[in-house]
């Protein structure tokens, strides 16, 4: 039985549909990442299952239990949010506790769960500490901690890092990382619009846009093998590049001919129905590898970033190739203002029809 399922799930406010038809079942032990652009209803979402929004459509179930009417309290369920909302006056350990002692659990139970939860966290230390005597990760990790004591069947996590300094998302991001490690048995759902806390994080990626689910999948699968263009321009950074053409050749490879004046093959098969179709040709900046010959596209190196590790060439605009950019490795000295011809390989070279990747026709 699913930990977690979402029925036809949807949520109107008014005549405004914000989400609808939201389909999706949660396994046990499964750290789900809910990603997608501003406004796309992620966090929405997020605050249905926790009870904090009413469900316009549809049912919520926890361990096969209808959730749509139950209150908050009841549903077994721990939010952190983006806020650390914790109280001034009391000590971590007081934090900590607060809402077992309005639950009325015993005092030794209590102090247990505490313990346990300052353990997973290494929060013993600072047991004792006010939060204004806590770094940003610290008072993070306490409100992780405030959920863990209760020991919820879901822990939902409403953009816990967007507060804290690029050092410490890294830093407090590995630690989630090892807290899922430590906890292997619990469910968690992570909201967020940071897509590397996404890919390192996640068991599975929810991407959401106009209204409902695009795609679900691993994150290597939705790197790999991204159902429509959407996604596969989402997933990844900088985004997967699209050059419009024409397929002109079918088959177990299929060969395309660009609009900028250049060929691709893809790996993709095709039939005899599909010649002359006209299609988008996805090739991540990451994939391009300068090429001699038969290039994929070659044009003028616009401008160039240096970053150490790669180097990011940015094309000049021509027709059929918007905004193209390639990232190749290392240091690359005196590009910009050259031209410069690049390809890919057949496997890394993806093909959409009318915003859908060709390669999962059935």
């Amino acid at each position: 039985m699913s930990e977690l399922k979402l029925t036809d799930v949807a949520k109107t406010y008014g005549p405004v549909d914000v989400l609808k038809d939201i389909n999706l079942e949660i396994e046990t032990g499964e750290l789900i990442v809910f990603v997608g652009p501003s406004g796309c209803g992620k966090s929405t979402l997020l605050r249905m299952i926790a009870g904090l929004e009413k469900i316009s459509g549809g049912t919520l179930e926890i361990e096969g239990q209808v959730m749509n009417d139950v209150p908050p309290a009841q549903r077994g369920i721990a939010m952190v949010f983006q806020s650390y909302a914790l109280y001034p006056h009391m000590t971590v350990r007081e934090n900590m506790a607060f809402a077992l002692k309005i639950a009325k659990m015993p005092a030794a139970e209590i102090d247990a769960a505490v313990e346990r939860a300052a353990q997973i966290l290494q929060l013993e230390p600072f047991l004792d500490r006010l939060p204004k005597a806590l770094s940003g990760g610290q008072r993070q990790r306490v409100a992780i901690g405030r959920a863990i004591v209760r020991d919820p069947k879901v822990y939902l996590f409403d953009e816990p890092l967007s507060n804290l300094d690029a050092a410490l998302r890294v830093a407090t991001r590995i630690e989630i990382a090892r807290l899922k490690e430590a906890m292997p048995g619990s469910t968690m759902i992570y909201v967020t619009h940071d897509q590397v806390e996404a890919m390192t994080l996640a068991s599975r990626i929810v991407v959401l846009a106009n209204k409902g689910i695009s795609q679900v999948g691993t994150p290597l699968e939705l790197y790999e093998t991204p159902d429509n263009e959407f996604v596969a321009q989402f997933i990844g950074s900088p985004a997967m590049n699209l050059l419009p053409g024409k397929i002109s050749q079918t088959g177990e490879t299929t060969t395309v001919t660009l609009e900028c004046g250049g060929t691709a093959v893809s790996a993709i098969a095709t039939t005899a129905d599909d010649m002359g179709k006209n299609v988008n040709v996805g090739v991540r900046p990451e994939d391009f590898q300068q090429t001699d010959s038969a290039p994929i596209m070659e044009g003028v190196v616009d401008f160039t970033e240096a970053l150490g590790e790669v180097t990011l060439l940015y094309f000049a605009e021509q027709e059929g190739a918007h905004a193209v950019i390639a990232k190749l490795p290392g240091i690359q000295r005196n590009l910009r203002g050259t031209t410069v011809a690049v390809t890919a390989v057949p496997e890394k070279v993806h093909l959409f029809h009318n915003g859908l990747s060709m390669r999962n026709r059935s």
